[in-house]
């Protein structure tokens, strides 16, 4: 990786080509010396009675002298070839440092002449290199930032730092949930609106369903919940696939149908969270690394879209119940609301105890944890778990209340959601208030008043919850035009 300088030495060498060329080349000293670069130029720093040789000499091999320029014309580049002159000593210098130093960055040169094909004059030994060009008014500005990055050790782009072999690959049994290619071709087919988009959609959420169950845990040897932990790991590949897929719906085409073909994707990943028919002896954990997968999968997909304010969309989603027909703990229950996403998870609290990490949600902090490869900032998840809680809360269609487990971070210090803050205008307002399942903020009272006199009606982690009117900046909501 490139070093940084504070104040980096450079010397010039170039060609008394004519007044105007040394003229420019001086503008270009002063121009880089006020960019805080120490310019060494013969026109400041050789004095008469010096060794113009032993100067140029000791510029080039000096160490103290951390880069040199070339500012190639044609004079320069004839002079240099046919070793003529002050310029034809330094290239003797200058060609050999860089043939004897192959990774060299030391030397640079400065294009600032070009033939009549548009060609550059350098000199021989330096063709094969890459160069800066200064040739061009209009590029000038924007190729001089080039040049100071490069005298400064910034490149533009630099290489990231190399991560860690991902886990999943070491695993020995080698789980594949087979979407990568569906994924990739529905994204595709959605961004360019290929007429077989709807087929390719399709495609991905059904091999996604049908191949979940390779993620199943069988007989597990050692404690479960490390089990639990690293089968939810070996997923965040695929969570990251249908992380894209939600982005690319929610952007592109946030169609009915396509909300439809979601709401199916999600009821048909429901059987998942709880045992199989056929299965007769078990234990309340067994389903947690699916219930943990398809509660953060349905956070996302819910966050992905209030992010991209397509409130009408995900409320379709959210409005529509859930059928579970195949689902023997629902006994006769064959419809239930959103709620269904989100379950105890036993082998969380049982980790937290075993390990005394002494954590208020460990389910929080993992899912916490796992945003730095989504792309999605973790306050739009908070948002998102807030929002499906207080739609829970004001409608009487959905019984089972949402736990918001990310809102144990909201803090002491509790800021209104975006989405609420922006609600101040009352024709976004017009456009959120779907999500409350409220016509205007008045309507809201009552609940809020309920939380303030019984805070046990509240989710709480210990002795910490949050303040719903706070988060929805209640008094400020429609207050503005």
């Amino acid at each position: 990786m490139a070093t940084t300088m504070e104040n980096p030495k450079l010397f010039i060498s170039y060609s008394w080509s004519d007044q105007a060329h040394e003229q420019w080349v001086l503008e270009l000293a002063t121009e880089l010396q006020e960019s805080g670069v120490e310019i060494i130029l013969d026109k400041w720093d050789l004095k008469e009675g010096h060794d113009s040789v032993a100067f140029m000499e000791k510029m080039v091999t000096d160490p103290s002298i951390e880069k040199v320029i070339i500012v190639s014309d044609e004079t320069y580049a004839k002079k240099a070839d046919g070793r003529a002159g002050g310029v034809g000593t330094e290239t003797q210098i200058i060609s050999k440092e860089v043939y004897d130093q192959q990774e060299q960055d030391k030397f640079v040169a400065v294009v600032v002449e070009k033939d009549e094909e548009g060609k550059p004059f350098l000199p021989t030994y330096y063709k094969s290199r890459i160069y800066i060009d200064l040739s061009e008014p209009d590029n000038y500005s924007e190729n001089f930032e080039t040049l100071l990055r490069w005298i400064y050790g910034k490149p533009l782009h630099v290489k990231p730092a190399l991560g860690k072999r991902p886990s999943f690959l070491d695993e020995s049994d080698g789980i594949a949930l087979g979407t990568t290619s569906s994924c990739k071709r529905a994204i595709s087919a959605i961004k360019d609106d290929k007429p077989y988009v709807s087929g390719a959609i399709d495609e991905y959420l059904s091999i996604f369903s049908k191949n979940i169950e390779k993620f199943r845990l069988g007989d597990v040897e050692g404690d479960f919940d490390d089990a639990v932990i690293e089968n939810v790991e070996r997923f965040l590949p695929y969570r990251n696939e249908a992380i894209r897929l939600f982005f690319a719906i929610a952007h592109y085409c946030p169609t009915e149908e396509n909300m439809l073909k979601l709401h199916r994707f999600f009821e048909s990943l429901i059987p998942y969270m709880h045992r199989p028919e056929h299965v007769r002896a078990w234990n309340k954990s067994d389903f947690d690394n699916f219930r943990f997968i398809i509660h953060e999968l349905f956070l996302y997909m819910v966050a992905i879209f209030l992010k991209l304010d397509r409130f009408n969309e995900i409320n379709l989603l959210l409005t529509q119940q859930f059928y579970v027909s195949d689902v023997p703990d629902y006994g006769n229950e064959v419809m239930v609301g959103y709620g269904v996403f989100r379950k105890y998870l036993p082998s969380f609290d049982h980790r937290n105890q075993r390990l005394e990490l002494n954590r208020l949600s460990l389910c929080a902090d993992t899912l916490k944890q796992r945003t730095k490869s989504s792309g999605i900032e973790f306050r739009y998840l908070m948002q998102a778990d807030f929002v499906l809680f207080m739609k829970s809360e004001t409608s009487s269609a959905y019984p089972e209340s949402w736990f918001p487990d990310t809102l144990v971070y909201v803090g002491h210090f509790q800021r209104p959601f975006e989405i609420f803050a922006r609600s101040i205008s009352s024709s976004y307002f017009d456009n959120v208030k779907c999500l409350l399942h409220i016509s205007k903020p008045s309507d809201l009272e009552h609940l809020l008043k309920e939380y303030k006199e019984d805070k046990r009606r509240l989710p709480r982690w210990e002795f910490d919850s949050f303040d719903p009117a706070s988060l929805l900046a209640y008094d400020q909501l429609a207050t503005k035009a």
